[in-house]
């Protein structure tokens, strides 16, 4: 049976599918001269998106009345479990790093949402082996990318409400900044100095600035919005986190979808054509051009030390397991039937993190969080690792978790 499940993963972690992820992982290590145009980029997640949505709108609109009940239940526990994960992911980086504490809460937040990208590479990889999913998860995957948006911002609030500087230090960290006081009487303090080695690591910081964002609100200014907070749960917050740009593409390929099927198929005839037979070769780019930016987020870590890296790599197996358990419970008690490849969906939902959202809603919301270390994880360690290994190996865990409810 292991030799089976040995030969049924390495399958897996071959696809061609996988290999234009290694081929752009090795551009950068090889030195090669070459830059995905960004344009490009942009045009490939856009499309990318409607298509996810397209395609479970579309399968939507077939769902009986009676199973919406069960369904919106899934989408709630989808909800609270990313709160979890959120949390758990705050906790867990007390113990395995030295990371301060403004930036495990913004980690926390990365791993509390969920990932477009890595979702529609799952759902090529089911459809290539033959594995079916109910049509409804791409609901799930605008869901629960909020969670994480909502578990940072919260964190972020609790530290600042103890005394946080403006620098992310809290006055039991080193590298606390008391705050100057101003008035009559009141003596003039001098601002910390830092040592040769603090400001050489806070230019750095600065400027390995995340290129994904900066590159997509290229009205931003980087110094502005680095010192400028804003208020908490402001409206500019708010509209990153529910009309986000990603979010409303899925939401608008849904419903467009659902309308579309509601009319018969010949009405959506024509743009299955595009949305359907043509998303395979173009998530092939998409993961070309995700393999050269993972490759060259790895040399961040360097300063985040050998948990901060263990983290990134283990942390995505627990939070999918716990998915898989979490959707078999919750299964068994409605007595509600899912397709197998929807628990290994709901895997990755739970095992992602974000690398577009919450990169957002931080410039926005949380300043004095380091740019890069949260990007580093998310997108050159846990996307890397799920897209690779962790999408077979959590077709393997399914496999055999599924012995112990037979009835699901």
């Amino acid at each position: 049976m292991l030799y089976e499940l040995w030969q049924n993963f390495v399958h897996n972690l071959f696809k061609p599918l996988l290999l234009f992820f290694y081929f752009g992982f090795l551009i950068p290590i090889l030195k090669v001269r070459f830059e995905f145009p960004y344009v490009i980029y942009q045009g490939l997640t856009m499309y990318l998106l409607v298509a996810i949505g397209w395609q479970g709108g579309e399968e939507l609109a077939k769902v009986k009345p009676a199973d919406i009940d069960n369904i919106a239940g899934f989408v709630a526990l989808g909800f609270a479990l990313n709160f979890v994960i959120g949390a758990l992911t705050y906790v867990l980086l007390r113990y395995l790093t030295r990371l301060r504490r403004v930036d495990r809460a913004t980690v926390a937040g990365y791993y509390g949402s969920d990932s477009a990208g890595t979702f529609a590479t799952c759902v090529a990889v089911l459809t290539s082996v033959g594995i079916a999913f109910d049509a409804y998860m791409p609901v799930l995957l605008a869901f629960m990318e909020i969670p994480g948006c909502l578990v940072a911002l919260y964190l972020v609030a609790r530290l600042r409400h103890r005394g946080m500087d403006d620098s992310g230090y809290l006055p039991d960290e080193h590298g606390y900044t008391a705050p100057v006081k101003v008035g009559p009487g009141a003596a003039a303090q001098r601002e910390r100095a830092e040592s040769v080695d603090e400001r050489i690591e806070r230019g750095i910081e600065e400027e390995l600035e995340f290129s994904l964002e900066k590159r997509e609100h290229p009205e931003w200014d980087g110094d502005t919005l680095q010192r400028k907070k804003a208020p908490l749960f402001s409206r500019a917050i708010l509209q990153e986190v529910f009309l986000n740009p990603g979010l409303i593409l899925l939401v608008g390929g849904i419903a467009i979808g659902f309308i579309g099927a509601l009319q018969g198929q010949k009405v959506v005839h024509d743009q299955n054509e595009l949305f359907v037979a043509a998303f395979q070769g173009v998530l092939c780019l998409f993961l070309l051009e995700m393999g050269m930016t993972a490759s060259r987020k790895l040399r961040d870590l360097k300063l985040a030390g050998s948990g901060f890296i263990v983290f990134g790599l283990l942390a995505p197996n627990v939070f999918a397991t716990l998915g898989i358990l979490g959707a078999y419970c919750y299964a068994n008690l409605t007595d509600t039937h899912f397709q197998p490849g929807t628990y290994v969906l709901f895997a990755v939902l739970c095992g992602s993190a974000s690398y577009i959202t919450l990169p957002a809603v931080q410039r926005l919301g949380i300043p004095e969080a380091s740019p890069t270390l949260p990007l580093a994880a998310a997108l050159g360690l846990t996307f890397s690792y799920t897209v690779t290994i962790g999408i077979p190996l959590y077709i393997e865990i399914n496999h055999a978790v599924a012995h112990w409810f037979p009835s699901s």
